[in-house]
This record gives C-alpha cells, sequence and structure tokens, in this order.
C-alpha cells in the first residue's frame, strides 16, 4: 500500500479505513494470480484519453448515495447509463465502486460497461496494486488516483502499473502540494473542488447533512476557488474540473480557465427533474460558441 498519512478528524480518513477493510476481505476470495487472469481476458480497454480529447464534455458519473449529500434521486444505474450513452455531451462515464459511501460495488462496472460504448473510469480510494488489476478485471478504462491519500511513489508505480495494463490515470488534485507529488508527463490531472482531508472537512460533511435535513441544497464541502490551481498543472496534460460543477459554470471552466472537461455526477443525479433534464441543459450550454477572453 502506498497510503499518505491521514489526519484523525478528516472525513476521507473512516472512508479510506473502510476500504481497507473492504479490500482484505476481497483479497481473501480472490487470489491475486486469478485476478490478474481475469484482468488479462477481460474486454479490449477502450480509448478514455481519446474521447475526453474529442471535444469539452462531460465524464458523468454513477453513484447512489454521497457521503456530503445523501441519496441521490436518480439511483437507477441501468437508466442513468442509457442516459449517458445517447448524450452527446458524455464523452466518459465514472462509476463509483465504493458500497459503504457511495452505495455501489465493483461488479457494476459490468453493468454499465454492457449499456454504454463509452470509456469507464473506476472512481475509487486506490492505494493497491490489487485495486489496479480489480478495475481491469471489472471492465475499466481508466482509473483515478487520488494525490491527497498516496504517496509520490504511489502515484508513480500504481499510474505505471495501470499503464502496462492499458488503463488511462486521472490523477485527482486538490492543492498545490498535491501538484508537486505529481510523475513526470502526466496525461490527465483532475482538479477537485470539494474538500475531503483538512481537519474541518468533517464538520463541512456534517454541516451539509444538518442543511439537508432543513430542506436546503448546499454542499457545504465545495470549495470552487480550487479550480483557479488549474493554471499550475503541468504543460501538456488534459485538465478536468471534478465537483461542485453545473451546466453555467461551462463558460468559466471552458472559456477562462482552459479546462478540457467536466466530471459531473451530482448535478445530473440530484437535478429535480431527471438526469436527462439537466443533460440538456449541459448540452445548450456546451453548443453555446466559446466565449473571447
Amino acid at each position: 500500500m502506498f497510503l499518505e498519512p491521514l489526519p484523525p478528524r478528516s472525513v476521507i480518513t473512516p472512508i479510506v479505513r473502510r476500504v481497507r477493510a473492504a479490500l482484505a476481505e476481497m483479497q481473501q476470495r480472490e487470489s491475486a494470480r486469478d485476478l490478474e487472469k481475469r484482468a488479462r481476458d477481460a474486454r479490449p480497454v477502450r480509448d478514455f484519453e481519446g474521447a475526453v480529447t474529442g471535444g469539452f464534455g462531460l465524464i458523468a458519473e454513477i453513484k447512489r448515495t454521497s457521503p456530503s449529500m445523501g441519496a441521490m434521486r436518480n439511483a437507477d444505474v441501468a437508466d442513468t447509463a442509457d442516459a449517458y450513452e445517447h448524450s452527446p455531451a458524455v464523452r466518459a462515464v465514472s462509476v463509483l465502486t465504493n458500497r459503504e459511501d457511495f452505495g455501489m460495488s465493483l461488479d457494476e462496472l459490468g453493468t454499465v460497461g454492457a449499456r454504454t460504448a463509452k470509456p469507464l473510469l473506476r472512481k475509487d480510494f486506490i492505494f493497491d496494486s490489487y485495486q489496479v488489476w480489480q478495475a481491469r478485471a471489472h471492465g475499466a478504462d481508466a482509473i483515478l488516483l487520488m494525490a491527497n491519500i498516496l504517496t509520490p511513489d504511489g502515484l508513480r508505480e500504481l499510474s505505471a502499473l495501470a499503464a502496462s495494463l492499458g488503463l488511462a490515470v486521472l490523477f485527482e488534485l486538490h492543492t498545490a502540494d498535491e501538484i508537486a507529488k505529481l510523475p513526470a508527463h502526466p496525461r490527465l490531472c483532475g482538479i477537485n473542488s470539494r474538500v475531503f482531508k483538512s481537519d474541518d472537512s468533517a464538520l463541512r460533511y456534517l454541516g451539509s447533512k444538518i442543511l439537508r435535513v432543513l430542506g436546503v441544497k448546499k454542499d457545504l464541502s465545495i470549495k470552487r476557488d480550487q479550480f483557479e490551481l488549474v493554471r499550475q498543472l503541468p504543460a501538456g496534460a488534459l485538465r478536468i474540473a471534478e465537483s461542485g460543477v453545473d451546466p453555467a459554470m461551462v463558460p468559466h471552466l471552458r472559456d477562462t480557465l482552459g479546462f478540457h472537461a467536466m466530471l459531473v455526477g451530482t448535478s445530473l443525479l440530484m437535478a429535480p427533474d431527471g438526469v436527462r433534464a439537466e443533460l440538456a441543459r449541459f448540452e445548450q450550454q456546451l453548443a453555446r460558441p466559446p466565449c473571447a477572453q
């Protein structure tokens, strides 16, 4: 494992603890040798990076719940995958595979992959080579590596393993210090506006839950000024805006900050009038010509 020390009061610490326990159980059920055989026999890899470079669009996410916002309005995995498959705005699909905190599992990578021809990103708290092999065995075309939980060696070695399996790697970043940890020549870099690791992160998530009980839809774990970090990313990297994005943000993220894509989940899955209506709003914004800067 390549985990950084995690703050005891951070919201991410108990999540990672639960992922480690679940991983240990999976390793007991399936040997690394058997897993690697399944990975080598998996369907051919789809071109995740090529999809993202096909024009500014969405990496659309599927999850049933989230620690900050609770249950999604649209928790039907198959229906959501169908909606994403038919939307011209969606370039690729992100699938959460964390059961305890997002209500999903690795098996649903296969469910989604059977309903869409678009590339799949396994989004999870990945810190062990076994999880990279799992991603390929279950049909992922890319994995997320989070710089706020991984050591520099972990980022380098896990991304190298992923590349050897044909998987693209999206490096998730929240701070300038995390950007400094990146391995040489990263291809896909995501700036995430969500606060996970700070000592006040647990309070932000608790505050969001209290507001939700009161009928107020406000995610206090989001700090959109973190998107400004895009200016510090290595030259040549494809830039992805993650978390806290909605259709109205397309001009700023695309035209002002120069992102190449947006990773969107909650905006789509919590839309009061449904995921397809929110996709239509994204499509409308994306069809507008770039603003002159």
